[in-house]
């Protein structure tokens, strides 16, 4: 394989610690330094990973070794450091969504392109044996022609397990920029790309209140929608009704349901790797688990930067900027179509990712 991919870390908040578990003993790369505006993270972080060197955003860019940056800062600075890693010359993987305007998405990919570097982009979710396992059963037919699909996010809000939830509530924010890159995502490698969107959006609470850690009781103000509605029309014909809302307790809503001419799909949280893929089909009277038939086994976070380093530029990566861009355009448009209450139709469009034969997360590094 030669010589493992050079990464540096950029954002040391609580979602590094899942990519850290993933990538720090994997042969395919090895991370070099490691940067957080709060440097005592930054050397606490190196202090554990053997061959890691703490520094500052800026020097972390200007090393020379550093062939890929994976940016896991607060959505608001996705942009800003992708856009300087790319201008030094680096590949990109960023944690979702890859910006919070499209207009910010398409510049990452402009310049990447015109630099020749590399972006891929959360979610890795959809890599798994749960999303790839339903997908595999959708290509082999066994519900005939998709022609609908459902994707159900119920939450009350992060505010009450999050210790610092302002930024959920700022634009970027919101249940939709938040958690819909894992259902459109999942729908996209699913059922295709979409072509057009509408949209209906509600903000019922003007602020929300901190429930755990050292702010509990604050109040925060609320300044985006927090329960989104829509509906997505794919190319392929099909519609996908979405709702990602902080409204709500709970539900009884699948995460995602596909609906076909000669069965349906009950698909697992596409916040999660894995889950039982469960089939009704046409004719039967009961729903049947499906053995797991593709996905990287025992994947976690990290797994869709180890597919682009794999890529090595000879395909697409799996969770790619391309798929990223669109799911972000998906999402600000249905937006948009809230608030000017019409039909949108997109701009961009994309090929449904290459599908993952059934592999160990160590068969990352031979896998086409």
């Amino acid at each position: 394989m030669g010589d493992p991919h050079r990464v540096g870390v950029v954002g040391l908040g609580v979602i590094s610690r899942a990519y850290l578990e993933t990538l720090a003993d994997h042969p395919t790369v090895s991370i070099v330094a490691v940067a957080d505006l709060d440097a005592s993270r930054s050397a606490a972080t190196a202090a554990v990973l053997p061959g890691a060197e703490a520094m500052s955003v800026e020097r972390l860019l200007d090393r020379p070794d550093v062939q890929t940056v994976l940016n896991l800062t607060i959505p608001a600075a996705h942009a800003e450091i992708s856009l300087a890693a790319i201008d030094a010359g680096k590949n990109v993987y960023v944690e979702k969504p890859l910006a919070v305007t499209f207009a910010d998405g398409r510049s990452i990919m402009d310049r990447a392109a015109s630099a020749g570097v590399r972006v891929g982009c959360a979610p890795d979710t959809v890599l798994g044996t749960g999303t790839q396992t339903a997908r595999a059963a959708i290509d082999s037919g066994l519900i005939g022609r998709p022609l609908s699909a459902s994707a159900v996010m119920v939450t009350p809000g992060h505010e009450r397990w999050h210790p610092h939830p302002d930024f959920y509530y700022t634009p970027g924010g919101g249940p939709l920029l938040d958690m819909g890159p894992y259902y459109i995502s999942a729908l996209v490698h699913l059922l295709g790309p979409v072509r057009a969107v509408v949209g209906a959006a509600s903000r019922l609470r003007t602020e929300r209140v901190i429930g755990s850690g050292p702010r509990t009781g604050q109040r925060i103000p609320v300044e985006v929608d927090t329960h989104v509605s829509g509906v997505l029309e794919h190319v392929n014909g099909a519609l996908s009704t979405i709702t990602q809302s902080f409204d709500g307790v709970a539900t009884t809503a699948a995460p995602i349901e596909v609906q076909g001419e000669a069965g349906a799909l009950a698909v697992p949280d596409p916040n999660r790797f894995d889950g039982e893929v469960r089939l009704f089909a046409l004719g039967s009277d009961e729903w049947r688990v499906l053995e797991p038939r593709a996905g990287y086994v025992g994947a976690s976070r990290g797994v869709g930067l180890l597919d682009l380093v794999r890529a090595d530029g000879q395909r697409p990566p799996r969770a790619g900027g391309e798929v990223a861009l669109h799911v972000l355009e998906t999402m600000t448009a249905l937006l948009r179509s809230a608030a000017e209450g019409r039909r949108i139709e997109l701009t961009t469009t994309v090929r449904r990712p290459v599908p993952v034969p059934l592999a160990s997360v160590d068969g990352v590094s031979s896998l086409p």
